[in-house]
């Protein structure tokens, strides 16, 4: 089993960029946590397995989270010490394997609501472990990080809707907004780009835009630096969500990314932020 480490330099996501400005202790710390959310996310989405195994391997890192790992291996060795030393409470973390157990059929959610309940499990409780992993002590940073969740999820959903049917049937946005334009699952299977996907798409991102505007405005003062991987993250989805506008979210023919260069202008923006705050 590779370990934390090989795990996140092969996967080179935005979060392990943005991890980059972090101490170094911190830096490795995040580096084990996020090698936990990618192998779960890497089972529930593991080519040519059946979902049989893949449910059996999710239960069995739950199992482990709960009663303790038989015969642990190196990642497993790396997360539960990792849970120990920061008083991880473990439903974080087993929340977050149900959400990718959530993955292994086809998904449909009628409203924002019952979508926001599977945010949470993939995306919000990934805010409530990093921020402990990054220092904050205020207590506002948690409702900061569960608003930031929710927007660099429904952007993710943006980006991979068609990669989301295509392998696995996944609808993620709301049926109930579906109708609300007109448009069907089989317009979003036929790839149907026209004006209701288009107002469709927009509606969803204006949402993102509020959550991203109503975490920056709660931010804590006195987390601000501790959360500047956070912050990072916002900045890069910030962008990415802008490309799409820009291009009518032509997610039926392409993958939107934000390239290095400008992953490296928006990292040093905050590196030279906190440098001269000190």
């Amino acid at each position: 089993m590779p370990d934390a480490s090989d795990i996140t330099r092969r996967a080179k996501s935005n979060l392990a960029f943005a991890l980059l400005i972090l101490p170094r202790q911190r830096r490795d710390d995040m580096v084990v946590f996020y090698a936990f959310c990618r192998t779960m996310d890497d089972l529930a989405d593991a080519p040519g397995k059946s979902p049989e195994w893949q449910l059996e391997q999710l239960n069995a890192w739950e199992n482990g989270l709960v009663a303790g790992f038989s015969h642990p291996d190196t990642l497993q060795l790396q997360v539960t010490s990792l849970r120990d030393r920061y008083s991880i409470p473990n439903t974080l973390l087993t929340d977050i394997i149900d959400g990718c157990r959530m993955d292994l059929q086809p998904q449909r959610f009628q409203t924002w609501e019952n979508l926001s309940d599977y945010i949470w499990k993939v995306a919000c409780t990934v805010g409530l472990v990093s921020i402990r992993l990054f220092g904050c002590t205020d207590p506002g940073s948690e409702a900061y990080a569960i608003a930031l969740g929710r927007a660099l999820q429904l952007i993710n959903i943006l980006r991979d809707v068609r990669e989301d049917h295509d392998h696995g049937e996944r609808i993620y946005l709301p049926l109930a907004d579906l109708a609300r334009f007109h448009y069907s699952e089989q317009d979003l299977k036929n790839h149907l780009h026209d004006q209701r996907f288009l107002a469709l798409m927009n509606f969803e991102a204006d949402r993102a835009d509020a959550l991203l505007h109503h975490a920056a405005a709660i931010l804590p003062a006195s987390d601000r630096r501790a959360l500047t991987p956070a912050r990072i993250m916002a900045a890069i989805y910030q962008s990415l969500l802008a490309d799409m506008r820009r291009d009518h979210f032509r997610a039926f023919d392409r993958r939107y990314r934000i390239s290095r260069i400008r992953k490296l202008a928006i990292l040093s923006k905050h590196f030279a932020a906190n440098f001269f705050a000190r």
